[in-house]
């Protein structure tokens, strides 16, 4: 469970709430690729996804941030009003808020306030269920609060005594738990460590197994866990819902030529990812690393698709994942086709005839989803290339597995056995290697 907002003014979860959006000027007139009234709907979403009710959305231009508060005097009185007359406990600023200006917004608001950055960490929190998943973020908790004692906890500063002999003028409170907090982002780190190195020897195990690995990628709420049911016949969280899926969850498959395929749903990307987290998806997306496909999901019926697809290939590189993922084949999938109308579904067409790798499909109706199977089964064999294999006579397991996850091309009886001709992958070669 997230740890929530209740700082003896009794902030829960299920608060009425006021989203806020500071819009700064573009730089060299530059247009932004998404549009304000796009960027302050998904900052709600991000609000509801922890059961906040939000009871007014505003967006602000800001020609100067203001040091001290952020907005100017005469924006500050209306957010103010608007706290008022919504009886607001809480206030989201969709952006970067220092602790100075935090603390001084909301004695002028008369509300708690928290940023973008303090928000998904609220959000992570509170979906996390596996125990790297909470390490992560309760890691990246403490070294937010550990930022931000001075802005929160000013009650705490009060002076307190030595301790035993050692007298002097004590340690205040504020110090003592800065240096707790720090003790134990160290221990947290440590069985970070361990759990990274289990995980990475079960992955290494996974390499060994003669089957691929199929992980689908994109922005938050692109419809990901859907599909992952729809192609597993699994009951994985999926909602009309930002970060409905934190930890990566992994099923098998069949696909054509495969009797089984690893399927792997991963945490949804977003824009303006707080750095507190990279890490935490650094870890989960080295699965995607290790996959023989990438499936990037992508909502087409989302008026910023394309800002929402920039931003996933954004968080790849700032990752340093980019290259790495380069490496792997990857399918776009341009999902929720059943909510385009005909216009758009004859555009969706010529880009898929246009595009190279991509294909529309509704993981909520099922439609594309069958053509979208054989589309990742020749994708999973792009590398194929002929190999010449020598089989005893009597390895019937071996032989049958050829079959299966390659293309016979010849097959020779003779003395020493069966010689075989085969068209295979690279990764698929490997993996019969080590049967």
């Amino acid at each position: 469970m997230a740890q929530g907002w209740d700082d003896g003014r009794g902030v829960r979860f299920g608060a009425p709430a006021i989203v806020v959006l500071p819009v700064k000027e573009a730089k060299g007139g530059q247009p932004a690729m998404r549009s304000p009234e796009a960027r302050l709907a998904e900052a709600a979403g991000l609000a509801r996804a922890i059961a906040l009710d939000v009871v007014y959305a505003e967006a602000i231009k800001l020609r100067a941030a203001s040091a001290s508060t952020l907005f100017g005097k005469g924006q500050i009185e209306r957010l103010a009003a608007a706290v008022a007359a919504h009886d607001a406990q809480l206030v989201v600023i969709d952006g970067v808020v220092s602790p100075i200006q935090q603390r001084n917004l909301e004695k002028a608001l008369g509300a708690k306030v928290i940023d973008r950055t303090g928000l998904i960490l609220e959000i992570f929190g509170e979906r996390a269920s596996t125990r790297e998943g909470t390490l992560q973020v309760e890691l990246a908790h403490l070294q937010y609060q550990a930022s931000r004692l001075v802005r929160s906890w000013t009650h705490l500063e009060r002076q307190r005594g030595g301790f035993g002999f050692m007298g002097g003028p004590g340690e205040s409170q504020i110090e003592a738990d800065r240096r707790l907090i720090r003790d134990r982002i160290v221990r947290l780190k440590a069985e970070l460590e361990d759990v990274r190195r289990t995980r990475g020897l079960h992955r290494r195990q996974r390499q060994k197994a003669p089957w691929p690995v199929v992980a689908l990628v994109g922005y938050t709420n692109a419809g990901k866990s859907t599909l992952f049911n729809r192609l597993t016949g699994a009951e994985v969280r999926a909602e009309d819902l930002l970060f409905a899926t934190l930890d990566p969850t992994m099923r098998a498959i069949k696909l054509p030529g495969y009797d089984k395929v690893v399927v792997s749903d991963t945490v949804g990307f977003v824009s303006d990812l707080p750095t507190q987290l990279v890490a935490a998806f650094r870890a989960t997306l080295e699965e995607v690393i290790e996959a023989d496909l990438i499936v990037h999901v992508r909502d087409i019926s989302h008026p910023d698709s394309d800002a929402q697809a920039a931003d996933v290939a954004g968080v790849l590189s700032d990752l340093g994942l980019a290259d790495e993922i380069n490496r792997v084949p990857m399918l776009t999938v341009y999902n929720k086709v059943d909510a385009l109308d005909a216009d758009q579904r004859a555009a969706l067409a010529a880009m898929e005839l246009s595009g190279g790798n991509a294909i529309g499909i509704s993981a909520l109706t099922g439609e594309g989803v069958d053509a979208l199977r054989a589309e990742m089964a020749v994708l999973l064999r792009s590398d194929a290339r002929v190999h010449d294999i020598q089989l005893a006579a009597d390895d019937g397991r071996r032989l049958a597995w050829l079959h299966e996850h390659g293309d016979v091309i010849a097959r020779r009886s003779g003395d020493a056995g069966l010689a075989i001709q085969v068209r295979l992958s690279d990764a698929d070669r490997a993996r019969f290697a080590a049967l």
